[in-house]
């Protein structure tokens, strides 16, 4: 049993399981439903935080991981594309193995993709990228945060929020808010029109903490924006041409009018 265990492979997990490789089906049977969505979120976790401090700048804007019988395949979404793929491959290819050393896959059972961010002004992610390095490169606070509010307003958004705290300029730590346009905060719309995103910045200061919320307009297409309507949106139909009604034959009453004059005069 001892050497059975020890030469039994690490294979792929089914399809809506765990991404993580794991031992094999004698040994799975042992994972409760529990250990496994822990293991999903971890896995998830750290793949973000390593695409996230390694794509920064190139735009880097979330991932997507789809489990198959065959294969994983992690989608990575940003706004360059190019720079993310590298020169004829190579970079996507450096990230693959890297991915999969580190996680422990079989050989050619996990693939990486970068997809294209349609529209980057609604990508909280991108604009938080793109408002970290402007710090970074010492552009002052409230010229890089306009700039951001601006281009984010420019593209399309309904409305956008920018929050950044910490050692701004005197020793004492302050937060500064910048906001335009109609923002929501709560229920079930919050969901699919809010984007949010957080990054910290390491001046030399001391630490900056940036929060862009950014609320996107609607889309019946569902491309550069969410196709659920808000729930609270009022439609106004222009009204409808009324046709008057059919008018009868006047009624003859001649004398009347003056009869009753008559009386009132007398």
């Amino acid at each position: 049993f001892r050497s059975l265990k020890a030469s039994t492979a690490l294979q792929q997990v089914p399809l809506g399981s765990s991404p993580v490789a794991v031992p094999t089906m004698a040994q799975q049977a042992q994972i409760s439903k529990k250990r496994k969505f822990v293991a999903d979120g971890v896995f998830n976790a750290e793949l973000n935080e390593f695409l996230g401090r390694t794509l920064g700048e190139d735009g880097y804007a979330g991932v997507e991981v789809r489990v198959t019988p065959i294969r994983t395949e992690i989608i990575i979404r940003a706004t360059r594309t190019r720079e993310v793929l590298g020169e004829k491959g190579r970079r996507i290819r450096e990230l693959t193995a890297l991915v999969q050393k580190r996680f422990g896959f079989p050989e050619n059972s996990v693939e990486l993709f970068a997809e294209r961010v349609e529209n980057r002004a609604s990508c909280a992610m991108a604009q938080c990228e793109s408002l970290r390095y402007k710090l970074l490169g010492g552009l002052a606070v409230r010229r890089a945060c306009y700039g951001v509010l601006r281009f984010i307003m420019e593209n399309g958004a309904t409305g956008v929020e920018v929050i950044i705290s910490g050692k701004l300029r005197a020793q004492r730590a302050k937060a500064m808010k910048f906001k335009q346009g109609y923002l929501i905060s709560t229920g079930e719309p919050k969901k699919h029109y809010i984007s949010e995103a957080v990054r910290h910045v390491l001046m030399r200061q001391g630490v900056l903490g940036i929060k862009v919320k950014i609320m996107m307009s609607h889309d019946p297409e569902g491309k550069m924006g969410p196709k659920m309507q808000m729930p609270d949106k009022i439609t106004v139909h222009e009204p409808k041409e009324e046709v008057p009604p059919m008018m009868g034959p006047p009624e003859q009453d001649y004398g009347a009018g003056y009869a009753g004059e008559e009386q009132q005069e007398s």
